[in-house]
């Protein structure tokens, strides 16, 4: 099992940037691909990014891809997500979640982010 613990939410403008982090619990971070997701008001859970155990593969969605950035700290039990250019299509709570093996089997409890136009 492992717990997770989003931060860096905020109110932004466009075009600003945001860093959101996921604290993880456990010795076993290590062990699992990470994951950024979001859901915006009305709308379905979206895939934004995801990276290896270790670090040295990523995805984006379309949608973010040349101005976010995930990135992890195994040492610290620590995803990130760097968010720059931000727009206000980019509002939603943002989810950090742990897959183990094939599935995300563990999600956090979100951060909101709102960026004004």
């Amino acid at each position: 099992q492992v717990q997770l613990v989003e931060s860096g939410g905020g109110l932004v403008q466009a075009g600003d940037s945001l860093r959101l982090s996921c604290a993880a619990s456990g010795r076993t971070f290590s062990s699992y691909a990470m994951g950024w997701w979001r859901q915006a008001p009305g709308k379905e859970r979206e895939f934004v990014a995801r990276i290896s155990r270790s670090g040295d593969s990523t995805y984006y969605a379309d949608s973010v891809k040349g101005r976010f950035t995930i990135s992890r700290d195994n040492a610290k039990n620590t995803v990130y997500l760097q968010m720059n250019s931000l727009k206000p299509e980019d509002t939603a709570v943002y989810y950090c979640a742990a897959r183990p093996v094939l599935s995300y089997d563990y999600w956090g409890q979100g951060t909101q982010v709102t960026v004004s136009s």
